[in-house]
């Protein structure tokens, strides 16, 4: 059993652990939907006797099973014990992304049946809070469209070789960091497009926007530098074992110089052979 073929899916109730075990389903692994946490190990023993026909697991363990999640992480001892390697993704979401989640589907919270969702939602986090921190990949979907975690899923687990798997995330600092990011580049000090006023309407999708910010000695220059450190990192990576990496690139509002280089970046890795995922988090 390879690293990364055993995933456990788990997380917040609403943040979309429904669609993500669909996408493993699609990339061909065994998947099963709230499996009992203390039948992991022997769920996991039964895969390695079957002689390779199932190879690739993806599990969904949740606040559904509620009563056995005091022992999970004594059932992943348990698995490491094994020698089995095994990755942890958590999905998660704001509380106001997963009220309105709930509403919509008219479903109560699994933890306040008879009270406020907002009130199962805290409870939850601090449930799972432990588990939490030992996930292998955090990714809040309060942003996302179901499309863009389906190709955030396929660009770390669909495909494995000698060549890391890249996300680009570009965002605005006013709404926050991305918490997933492994490389972080504040591409502010670029001259803004946002004053300009016939540019102001546009996004660094459009051509008139990008050549504005390609201009600048300032972008040239750190688009040179930034792309050569790329070049030196990414090889060394691989050299050390990882698979995927996340480079978040934001400005003010997430709408202009990011997506910009955002593109401009993807483009360049694709050119050096490697599979990239380019997401526009604000705009």
């Amino acid at each position: 059993m390879v690293n990364s073929n055993f995933v456990i899916i788990t997380g917040l109730s609403g943040a979309g652990k429904s669609n993500a075990i669909k996408v493993f389903e699609d990339m061909g692994y065994f998947c099963v939907d709230n499996l009992p946490a203390p039948l992991i190990p022997k769920f996991a023993e039964l895969c390695l006797q079957s002689d390779g026909k199932v190879s690739k697991i993806a599990l969904v363990i949740d606040i559904r099973g509620d009563l056995f999640l005091d022992d999970l992480n004594h059932n992943l001892d348990e698995l490491h014990n094994m020698d089995i390697p095994y990755q942890i993704l958590f999905l998660e979401a704001s509380d106001d992304v997963l009220i309105q989640r709930f509403k919509e589907t008219r479903r109560n919270h699994p933890l306040s049946p008879q009270g406020t969702i907002s009130e199962g939602i805290r409870l939850e986090r601090q449930k799972l809070s432990e588990l939490r921190g030992r996930a292998d990949k955090i990714i809040d979907t309060s942003r996302l469209k179901a499309s863009e975690l389906r190709s955030e899923l396929r660009s770390q687990w669909a495909e494995f070789s000698d060549k890391l798997s890249i996300s680009i995330i570009t965002f605005g600092y006013k709404h926050g960091i991305p918490i997933d990011t492994d490389l972080l580049m504040d591409v502010r000090f670029i001259p803004n497009p946002f004053y300009i006023p016939e540019l102001r309407p546009l996004t660094g999708r459009d051509p008139a926007v990008q050549e504005y910010v390609f201009r600048s000695a300032e972008c040239q220059e750190f688009l040179q530098k930034f792309t050569d450190l790329l070049k030196f990192l990414l090889p060394n990576y691989i050299k050390e074992g990882k698979t995927h990496l996340t480079i978040g690139i934001g400005c003010t509002g997430g709408q202009h110089r990011s997506i910009a280089l955002g593109i401009k970046i993807g483009q360049i890795l694709e050119q050096e052979g490697y599979p990239v995922n380019v997401k526009h988090r604000d705009n």
